[in-house]
């Protein structure tokens, strides 16, 4: 039976299609139904009350559906919210639908079988949403879970991410994984912004930004990737990959882009940071190798990544590296 609560908002520039779409909700059973005529009042409508399901048409004036896909992604990201996105086309093209894919759309449903498609995938919506409300619980538990175990002195207690302590007892286990059984291993060090802009910003906006910065890596990293918060300027990741040509620009250009191009939502309104992304990879060939020195090649490229605009990337110096 579906959820006669779940909250739906059907975004369509043609009252028609927006009215043909609620009638056929309705008799599903569905009520917490609203409507928004533009991309525009959906966002201002979505910042007050986030739905759970968003209906948009693809084609729209002033913002298509793929725009509104990624400025809502950035409310979610803000709120700790998840907006379920199916997209109304009349195009079933492959490349079309996978470029909506990558920007975050999860489903889409053809105009000319809305009647028969239309509540079967807003039914399978309602399922995840009842699962994701589930899991958001159990992650609130576990996190107040965690603050209170001995091991939150390598936790970052305003991200939850890991700390320096925790930086570098897994940068020691990555290392001698590597020695022992080969492969790569990608270091990123990045860097916000410079000292004048955060001087410029309050206290509580530079810490509700830092959270926002680590919510958004953790969703653009893979989950075994190591994630920690060094200071207020600088986070750092690990990644163990299968070759060392893995620890190139083109590997983690789309973390490097969401961070400098993708707005960050806060109380005051949309920021942009910019931030530079300094890249070490190490093999097996580089072994023993030292986490100092590793951290302090990171450390002397992120003057070249600001520069450039472009992720430095270097190999770890074979005549610095020596036994950690």
């Amino acid at each position: 039976m579906p959820d006669p609560n779940l909250s739906i908002m059907v975004v369509d520039d043609a009252r028609f299609s927006s009215a043909l779409i609620g009638r056929v909700l309705q008799q599903a059973g569905y009520r917490d139904i609203r409507y928004a005529g533009s991309a525009s009042e959906a966002l201002a409508a979505l910042d007050q009350r986030p739905a759970n399901v968003l209906l948009a048409d693809w084609l729209m004036p002033e913002m298509d559906g793929l725009q509104l896909t990624t400025r809502i992604r950035q409310l979610d990201e803000s709120g700790e919210h998840y907006t379920y996105i199916i997209l109304l086309t009349g195009s079933d093209g492959d490349s079309l639908l996978t470029e909506a894919f990558d920007c975050g759309v999860d489903d889409f449903v053809n105009k000319a079988t809305v009647n028969e498609q239309l509540v079967p995938r807003v039914r399978a919506a309602d399922r995840l949403c009842g699962r994701l409300q589930r899991l958001e619980q159990e992650t609130r538990r576990l996190t107040h879970n965690v603050s209170n175990l001995e091991q939150r002195n390598v936790i970052d207690e305003l991200t939850g991410l890991g700390n320096q302590r925790f930086l570098r007892q897994h940068l020691g286990d990555a290392l001698r994984q590597l020695e022992s059984r080969g492969g790569a291993l990608c270091y990123l060090l990045i860097g916000l912004d410079d000292p004048a802009n955060r001087r410029s910003r309050s206290e509580g906006l530079q810490r509700e930004l830092l959270y926002n910065v680590a919510c958004r890596l953790r969703n653009m990293l893979r989950p075994l990737d190591a994630l920690a918060r060094l200071d207020d300027n600088h986070f750092a990741v690990v990644a163990m990959v299968d070759d060392l040509r893995e620890c190139s620009h083109s590997s983690f250009r789309r973390l490097h882009d969401s961070l400098n191009l993708k707005a960050l939502k806060t109380s005051e309104g949309f920021i942009t940071l910019q931030a530079a992304i300094a890249l070490v990879g190490v093999d097996a060939r580089d072994c023993p190798a030292s986490i100092d020195t590793l951290m302090r090649q990171a450390a002397s490229q992120l003057a070249e990544a600001r520069s450039s605009g472009r992720i430095a990337c270097q190999r770890l110096q074979q005549t610095q590296a020596s036994a950690s």
